[in-house]
Formats: C-alpha cells, sequence, structure tokens
C-alpha cells in the first residue's frame, strides 16, 4: 500500500492539542495516510494558508475570505463561542462605547477576534501583539485594553483587569448565533478521495478525543502554559465541545453571517460564500 503524507498544522494550544490528540499519539488507523503536525501560532497559520504552505491548517475565520481559492473548510473541528468570545480587558474600567478612543493590543488583523471587534467598533487604534504577550502590554500600561483569544479569558480577573467587552456575549445578543473563531480547512488540489480519508480522520480524532476526555486532557496539559488543571479543563470545554464535531446549520449560519457583515462594514474587501467539505 502507498502511503501519503499529510500535513497538519495547528496551533500549540490545549484545545487543538486535545482536538489532535488521537492522531498525534497514534491512537486511530489512517490507513495509507501518515500526518505530520507542525505547531505554529494562530498569526502565523494565518498567512502561510495564503499561500497554500500546509495541507491541512487551522486558521481564523477571518482569514478564509482571503484562502477560499485555495482551502475548502472541513465539517469539523471548529473553535465556536456559544454565547461567549474574546474577551477585551483593561486595566482602568471602561465601557464598550469608549472603545473608539482606546488604544486596543490585538493578536492579529486576520484573527476573528479583531474581525467581531471591527464590526462591534469600526475605527480603533491597534498594535499587533504576540496573543500571550496582551495582558502583559494592557499591565504594562502600552495599551489601554487587549484582545484576549486564549486562556487569559478565564483568568484576567484574579490580574486585577476588567472585562471592557465579551464580543461573544454581544454577538449572540445581538444575533442569536454563535460567535465562530477558527476552523480547520483543507488544500482543495488534494482532490475528493483524499479529502475524504482526511476529513474522516480528523472527524474521528476529535471523537475519540471526547470519549477518552481525562487521557485527552493529560495529553493537551503540556500545551496549557502552567495553567491549573481544573482552568485547562473549563477552557478545552468551550473550544471542543459538540459543535466542534459538526457545526450544525447554526455553526455554519454563523460563519457565513461573521463574513457578510465583515465585508458589508468594508474589513473584508469582497463577499465570500463559505464552503464545506462534504
Amino acid at each position: 500500500m502507498t502511503t501519503q503524507t499529510i500535513t497538519v498544522a495547528h496551533s500549540p494550544d490545549s484545545d487543538d492539542a486535545f482536538m489532535f490528540y488521537g492522531l498525534a499519539t497514534n491512537k486511530l488507523d489512517t490507513g495509507s495516510l501518515r500526518f505530520t503536525h507542525v505547531l505554529e501560532d494562530i498569526q502565523t497559520l494565518n498567512e502561510k494558508a495564503m499561500r497554500g504552505v500546509y495541507d491541512v491548517t487551522a486558521i481564523s475565520f477571518h482569514a478564509y475570505a482571503y484562502i477560499s481559492d485555495k482551502y475548502a473548510l472541513l465539517p469539523h473541528g471548529a473553535s465556536i463561542g456559544d454565547n461567549y468570545g474574546p474577551i477585551v480587558v483593561s486595566r482602568e474600567k471602561f465601557k464598550p462605547e469608549e472603545l473608539s478612543r482606546l488604544k486596543v493590543a490585538v493578536p492579529g488583523k486576520l484573527t476573528s477576534a479583531f474581525l467581531a471587534l471591527s464590526i462591534h467598533t469600526p475605527e480603533f487604534k491597534y498594535e499587533i501583539v504576540p496573543f500571550d504577550q496582551i495582558i502583559e502590554a494592557v499591565q504594562e500600561g502600552r495599551a489601554d485594553a487587549g484582545l484576549l483569544i486564549h486562556e487569559g479569558q478565564l483568568f484576567y480577573q484574579s490580574l486585577g483587569l476588567h472585562k471592557v467587552l465579551d464580543l461573544g456575549e454581544w454577538w449572540h445578543e445581538r444575533t442569536g448565533l454563535p460567535l465562530p473563531m477558527g476552523g480547520n480547512v483543507i488544500r482543495r488540489d488534494l482532490g475528493a478521495e483524499t479529502i475524504s480519508q482526511v476529513s474522516k480522520c480528523l472527524h474521528d480524532s476529535i471523537r475519540y478525543s471526547l470519549d477518552n476526555r481525562a487521557d485527552a486532557l493529560e495529553y493537551a496539559m503540556q500545551f496549557a502554559r502552567d495553567m491549573e488543571p481544573e482552568l485547562a479543563d473549563r477552557f478545552v470545554g468551550m473550544w471542543v465541545n459538540e459543535l466542534t464535531l459538526d457545526y450544525t446549520d447554526r455553526g455554519r449560519t454563523a460563519v457565513q453571517r461573521l463574513l457578510d457583515e465583515g465585508a458589508e462594514r468594508g474589513v473584508i474587501p469582497h463577499r465570500v460564500k463559505v464552503e464545506f467539505v462534504q
């Protein structure tokens, strides 16, 4: 049997590690497919997706607007917040309507969090800061506020920071939909048969992790950046759940709505039709 190697790129975070546990630790029968895992931050993954570097890659939904000619969305593997999402935090107390006059540390212009914030506040000053340094930038006063997309969402209060806005709550109140953050995409030129095989393997990996939660969480802890196990479990539960296994119609509608509103606001220069692998 001829083997085919598939590159799978995702971020070095506990939720992605949890999702890919079954594949990364060879718990699954992948037939003739062999998977090579690459770990990089989401901004780098978004930029490399523009060039079609990896066969399968995690991306921000905002970035999908610029790569849909090369990649299609897999029907699983999404991080979708249902009435919660990225949080804007600050040292001083601010109201959401004050964001337009603040300088906000953001994790990257192609992130879905940046897109959602730009829909909420069309014009604001920002500085791009690596996602894991944003809290520090706010604490040191280098930014008035920071846009948190990872574990800091759960412990910013213990550091004396205040919530300005939870974008997931705002989006849900406004649309009734969950707020999609990131998904997995696959290169269209791999062909229908390979795409179908890869999709099944990735779906099986998520299912395996959800069915073997304790073991998958123990594996994911090495990527949890010194979080306590209880906090890591909570964070993983927020971003790897049944919507990760299957977007459902509600999740798919939410992705299209987010990109449509981005185009209407001029954040995205063109309308995008969201296409999922069957």
